[in-house]
C-alpha cells in the first residue's frame, strides 16, 4: 500500500508541473524475481521513477519503454527473461532466474477512470479491494487492455473507459478473488481473442496500535512509518502523548483504556502492542481487548508479568478461551537477541508481519522449498467463448 501511495502522490505532482506519465506494473512471474505481481513504478516524461518493478536491474530498460508508451499512448507489454544465460542485455547479470511480464501503460489525465484514479480509489479507505489488470500475453502486438476494473469490499465496482465484453467474467472471478482473500490469474480463451488478467487482492495497510508513549516507543513509530504502516500512539499521560515527539505522521491519543477502543477504528489489518510500563494500565487494556477479534496482541515485558495479569483478570471473574489467549503475544517479539529500543522494535515489526503473513519466522536458507510458491502465480485457463455478452 504504501508504494501505491507513493505512486499517487508522485503522480499528482507530475500534473501539477504538466509532465506526461505511465505506469509499469508487474502483472505475471514465471519462476523467481525480486518483485511479485502487484509491483508498481511511476515514469514521468524526464525520467523520474517512483516505485520499483525490481531490483533495480529493469528499471533502465522500462524507462525507454515507458517513452515509447508515451509517444504512442498505446499500453505495452514487456517481457524479461531473466532466466537467459545472456542476460547481459539488461546491463547486469541479473540472477534471478525467471520471467517477468510488466505491463506499462500511458496514464491520460482526461480518461475517465485511468489506472491511477481507480489506484486512488483503493488508497481512499481502509477497505479490501480487488484490482483487474487485462493483457495479451499470447500476443504482444495485440491491444493491451490495462488496467480496467475495481471491485472494493463493499461490493461497489468502478470500470475503466474502456469497455470490455469479458465484465461480467472479470467480476464474477474478482468477486471470488475477493472471497478467498487472494491474487489469481486467468487465461480467457475464445475465437476472437485470448487475454490472461491479473485479479490483485489488495489488502489496507497495517494498522499499528501502539499503547504507550514512552521513548521506547519512537524507534517502533518510526520503523513502522517506512514500511508504510498506518499508526497510532496511546496513553493516558498528556506530557508524553505528544504528536511532536514523533518523527513520523502518526496519530496520537491521550485516553484511559476503557475509552481507547471507543476512538479506534478495527478490522483485521488491526494490530496492538502494549508497552506503557505501567502494569495497571496494560492489565486494564488488555481486558479490552481481549473482548474482540483480533489477530495481534504484543505485550511488552517477561512472560511472568502477562500470566500474572491474566491470573489477576480471572480473580475478577473473567474468562479466557484458547482463541483469546492465542492472539497474545507475550513476550513480544521474534528471539533475535534484541537489547535496544532500536533491535527490539526490528523484533517486533517482525513477529507481526510474520503473523499477519501465517509464517513461521525462519532463515530463508533452511526453507526447504522456493521462497515464493509456484502455485501462486499458475494461470488457470477458460473457455468464454459461451460466455461472453451473457
Amino acid at each position: 500500500m504504501k508504494e501505491i501511495k507513493n505512486i499517487i502522490q508522485a503522480y499528482d505532482e507530475a500534473q501539477k508541473q504538466g509532465k506526461a506519465t505511465a505506469l509499469a506494473t508487474v502483472v505475471h512471474v514465471d519462476g523467481s524475481s525480486y518483485r511479485r505481481p502487484g509491483a508498481r513504478m511511476l515514469i514521468t516524461d524526464d525520467g523520474q521513477l517512483t516505485g520499483a518493478i525490481s531490483g533495480g536491474c529493469l528499471e533502465g530498460d522500462a524507462l525507454h519503454k515507458a517513452l515509447l508508451v508515451l509517444m504512442q499512448q498505446k499500453a505495452m507489454l514487456v517481457t524479461y527473461d531473466t532466466m537467459d544465460e545472456d542476460d547481459a542485455k539488461f546491463g547486469v547479470g541479473l540472477g534471478c532466474n525467471g520471467i517477468i511480464q510488466v505491463l506499462i501503460e500511458p496514464v491520460n489525465p482526461a480518461q475517465f477512470n485511468n489506472p491511477i484514479q481507480l489506484l486512488k480509489e483503493v488508497a481512499m479507505h481502509r477497505q479490501k479491494a480487488v484490482l483487474v489488470t487485462l493483457f495479451s500475453l499470447e500476443n504482444k502486438k495485440d491491444p493491451q487492455p490495462g488496467t480496467c476494473l475495481l471491485l472494493k469490499e463493499d461490493d461497489a465496482t468502478i470500470e475503466s473507459a474502456e469497455e470490455t465484453p469479458l465484465k461480467n467474467i472479470l467480476l464474477e472471478d474478482a468477486k471470488k478473488a475477493m472471497l478467498d482473500q487472494n491474487s489469481i490469474f486467468k487465461n480467457y480463451i475464445s475465437e476472437k481473442q485470448n487475454l490472461t488478467s491479473f485479479i490483485e487482492f489488495i489488502k489496507p495497510a497495517v494498522a499499528l496500535i501502539v499503547i504507550g508513549a514512552g521513548n521506547d516507543v519512537i524507534p517502533l513509530v518510526n520503523m513502522a512509518a517506512i514500511l508504510g504502516w498506518d499508526t497510532t500512539v496511546v496513553d493516558g499521560r498528556a506530557n508524553y502523548a505528544k504528536s511532536e515527539r514523533f518523527i513520523s505522521s502518526c496519530q496520537v491519543l491521550v485516553s484511559k483504556p476503557e475509552n481507547v477502543l471507543e476512538r479506534i477504528s478495527i478490522d483485521d489489518q488491526t494490530v496492538f502492542v502494549l508497552m506503557t510500563h505501567n502494569y495497571n494500565y496494560d492489565m486494564a487494556m488488555l481486558n479490552e481487548l481481549l473482548k474482540r477479534k483480533l489477530v495481534y496482541i504484543g505485550m511488552l515485558g517477561p512472560k511472568k508479568k502477562l500470566d500474572r495479569i491474566l491470573n489477576e483478570l480471572r480473580e475478577t471473574g473473567e474468562t479466557f478461551t484458547e482463541q483469546q489467549l492465542s492472539m497474545i503475544y507475550g513476550p513480544v517479539g521474534i528471539d533475535i537477541g534484541a537489547e535496544t529500543p532500536e533491535e527490539i522494535a526490528l523484533s517486533v515489526l517482525a513477529e507481526i508481519k510474520a503473523v499477519l503473513s501465517n509464517k513461521q519466522a525462519q532463515s530463508l536458507r533452511d526453507k526447504a522449498d522456493v521462497i515464493h510458491s509456484r502455485s501462486e502465480t499458475e494461470i488457470g485457463k477458460v473457455n468464454v467463448a459461451n460466455k461472453i455478452n451473457q
